[in-house]
């Protein structure tokens, strides 16, 4: 699928307003709500872009952090699967260090970090990533910043957040979300036995085939 680098500098808005006219019976199974993009969305997204955020191209050395596999599913509001959709993902490092040149809080960068991913939902609509449990960001919960791309709609963009994590309730993103819809955008971190990854999460997006409402992203 391809995605012109303008379209890209220009993610948007999605969804949230959707929910307000969906059809009742759709309106049961809940739209993702969307996030604002933040800033540090990838400028030069890394030529080694692939799903594992914690193996960069040429080096044989993880990246810092509790390692975690986070998969799920892209859903429309009737649970038919979308096929074929690009999914990224972009967070801080182990050390609370984005992979952007505004990030200038001097923290230092883990070389080993890819910092951001990409990959394509299969036949049943499902996409994996191996990266790292979030960690907190200055001002910011721990959370994992999400876009899915679809054909002749603008791309969705959201914010994972880690259920059970105490600071969700300190962050003011995370809290500007109505109550009732604040668990569309938690997952559950479990521990596993892996020799690679630490824990396992599962976050599925459910979105509307018609973005309603939306607005140009504003940085946060």
């Amino acid at each position: 699928m391809s995605q012109p680098s303008g379209r890209r500098r220009q993610l948007v808005l999605g969804g949230t307003a959707a929910l307000v006219s969906a059809p009742l019976a759709a309106a049961q199974r809940r739209l993702t709500p969307s996030q604002m993009l933040g800033p540090f969305y990838p400028v030069t997204p890394p030529l080694h872009k692939d799903n594992d955020l914690t193996l960069v191209e040429g080096s044989k050395v993880r990246a810092a952090g509790q390692i975690a596999d986070l998969s799920g599913r892209v859903l429309d509001l009737d649970g038919r699967p979308l096929a074929g959709l690009r999914v990224e993902i972009w967070q801080c490092d182990a050390n609370g260090r984005y992979r952007h040149p505004r990030d200038r809080g001097g923290l230092e960068e883990d070389p080993n970090f890819q910092g951001f991913g990409h990959t394509i939902t299969d036949a049943d609509g499902r996409y994996r990533f191996r990266t790292i449990r979030p960690v907190p960001y200055p001002g910011r919960t721990p959370h994992i910043h999400a876009a899915v791309f679809q054909e002749a709609a603008r791309p969705f963009v959201t914010q994972i957040y880690v259920a059970g994590e105490p600071l969700n309730l300190r962050d003011g993103l995370f809290m500007r979300v109505p109550e009732a819809l604040r668990p569309l955008l938690l997952a559950d971190f479990v521990a596993v036995d892996d020799p690679v990854a630490a824990f396992t999460a599962e976050f599925d997006f459910v979105l509307s085939p018609v973005l309603a409402g939306l607005f140009e992203a504003h940085t946060a």
